[in-house]
């Protein structure tokens, strides 16, 4: 009976395995450092291809902050000792505009991101 449930949770096992080099979980493109402090994202403006699959480092200098990008479904918050990450992948060419989603200051209006996807 055990022979019988090894070799039945052997067989899972090896059917779950992903299958060639990329695996299931493909790594991004390209990564990104974007430094946020107030009252700026360094890069302010990036551009990728449409399709790339790419990962933001988001890096607070100071206070805590997010990037808020919502046509690309972005929301992701960051505090001076937390960075954070978040991966997209723009299916369509355009430009995105994004914001520092949490108030930092008398110049969080004016902190702004943008995201040029260009054809691929």
């Amino acid at each position: 009976m055990n022979l019988r449930r090894s070799a039945t949770l052997f067989t899972l096992f090896v059917l779950c395995l992903p299958i060639g080099s990329r695996g299931w979980a493909e790594a991004p493109a390209r990564t990104i450092e974007v430094h946020v402090h107030r009252f700026a994202f360094e890069p302010s403006e990036i551009t990728v291809k449409a399709g790339e699959k790419v990962r933001l480092d988001l890096i607070s200098d100071d206070v805590p902050h997010s990037l808020v990008v919502r046509d690309l479904g972005i929301n992701e918050a960051v505090s001076k000792s937390h960075p954070s990450e978040v991966v997209f992948t723009s299916t369509r060419a355009g430009d995105f505009q994004g914001r520092c989603g949490r108030f930092c200051g008398s110049g969080h209006g004016r902190m702004t991101f943008t995201i040029h996807v260009t054809g691929e």
